[in-house]
């Protein structure tokens, strides 16, 4: 199985959504991020991510290529441009569309600003233990 995710600019919650991937799949599973643009990853996505005791600084801020869409079994886009402008995808390949909130427009103080960032990493880690897990069952032969 082979899992991306897709965003806008592979910064935030791709990289959450690739992070918390990499915690939950079974052994043999690729699980990559990449954004329709290249924006670097955010600083506070890492810190929020490392709260939760999953390290994101080593991954990279990747733009999409043919290559990462080719290999995909599942395209998952976490953001309406990214699903808006997703390029067509190969045969045989499947896509979900999660609308999850951009937490890099939030306002506030720090402190506010980081709870937002909590909100969408605990919101990402709910969405792809389910994902994961229901996958697995497929997989094994069980109904999705």
């Amino acid at each position: 199985m082979n899992i991306l995710f897709l965003c806008t600019g592979n910064s935030c919650r791709s990289q959450m959504a690739e992070g918390w991937g990499k915690q939950f799949a079974p052994a043999g599973w690729k699980i990559t991020s990449a954004g329709i643009e290249e924006h670097g990853k955010n600083p506070r996505a890492i810190k929020v991510m490392a709260e939760a005791g999953v390290d994101i600084s080593n991954q990279e801020s990747t733009r999409l290529s043919d290559v990462m869409l080719d290999q995909a079994d599942l395209v998952i886009t976490v953001c309406g441009h990214a699903d808006e402008h997703c390029p067509v995808l190969p045969a045989g390949t499947r896509k979900e569309h999660w609308p999850l909130d951009d937490p890099a427009k939030a306002s506030g103080t720090e402190d506010e600003i980081l709870d937002v960032f909590r909100a969408t990493r605990d919101e990402v880690c709910a969405r792809v233990k389910d994902l994961i897990d229901k996958e697995a069952s497929v997989e094994a032969g069980g109904a999705a």
